[in-house]
């Protein structure tokens, strides 16, 4: 994947790692340009790469009754406006063949989630837009698995793939990163570290699930240090009360902080290298 070819991404000769952040839904056009304004600020500071990040709908939800969004066409559209407002790339996930074309007029990376990384339909029809893909890795895969899953991106004529690492199920409610798989998995296509989806904590009884926030920071320098291309990192101004994934989600005000420190390493690991 060449990362230039992501439509007005920035500082692609920083050497930084890029980063996909954003809040997990979009909840509406306020809250959606308000995260945009500042991550946008602080990339630019650090000189991040960045593809803002929004789903616009949630097919993956506990109980029928979690919220699943605003309504396709009303996200999709805040996501245009997000672009075109700030001159940014972004990024969605899609769960139905038909969401392919349909997502693929609004934004400029397309999203498999990983309960849906072997779905033959869905990956090809993501491919067969054009548009850039990134494959989030099964929780139940192997690195070494994903291998199958960029093929069926390149043999659909697209070169333009990246695959995500979003932790392992370890037991019935908690998650691991094995970090054996990043530099496994970038023989196949650049890997993205998914910080803090690796964070949650699944099938609580509540039907809610929850997160480990604190161990955010921790766990993305161990995904910097060894040798992550990117960072996809949820975030929220008030994740209390997000309406999505808000317990493994960080806090918008910590957020220059993290990077700051990601950046730092990652210029370290540059001069060993």
């Amino acid at each position: 994947m060449n990362l230039d070819l992501i439509p007005q991404i920035k500082h692609t000769k920083s050497d930084n790692f890029f980063l996909l952040s954003g809040p997990c839904a979009i909840e509406g056009e306020d809250m959606a340009l308000r995260i945009a304004e500042k991550i946008i600020t602080i990339t630019d500071k650090l000189e991040i790469p960045y593809v803002f990040k929004g789903s616009f709908k949630k097919a993956n939800r506990s109980r029928v009754d979690s919220f699943t969004g605003i309504g396709d066409e009303k996200a999709l559209k805040i996501l245009r406006k997000v672009s075109e407002t700030f001159k940014v790339p972004t990024v969605t996930d899609i769960h139905e063949v038909s969401d392919a074309e349909k997502a693929a007029e609004y934004v400029d990376v397309l999203q498999i989630p990983a309960f849906l990384v072997r779905q033959t339909d869905l990956v090809v029809a993501a491919a067969n837009t054009g548009k850039v893909v990134n494959l989030k890795k099964g929780q139940f895969m192997s690195p070494e698995s994903m291998q199958h899953a960029v093929t069926k991106v390149t043999d659909s004529n697209n070169q333009q793939v990246m695959v995500t690492d979003r932790g392992t199920m370890f037991g019935y409610q908690d998650m691991i990163v094995d970090f054996r798989g990043i530099p496994t998995m970038k023989q196949y296509a650049p890997v993205v570290l998914d910080v803090t989806h690796s964070l949650q904590q699944p099938n609580q009884s509540s039907g809610v699930t929850g997160g480990r926030p604190d161990m955010i920071e921790t766990i993305a320098r161990a995904g910097i240090v060894t040798g992550a291309d990117g960072i996809f990192m949820e975030t929220h101004f008030d994740p209390a009360n997000a309406k999505s994934d808000g317990a493994n989600m960080l806090h918008l005000d910590h957020l220059e902080r993290v990077l700051t420190n990601l950046v730092a390493i990652r210029k370290t690991v540059n001069s060993l290298e």
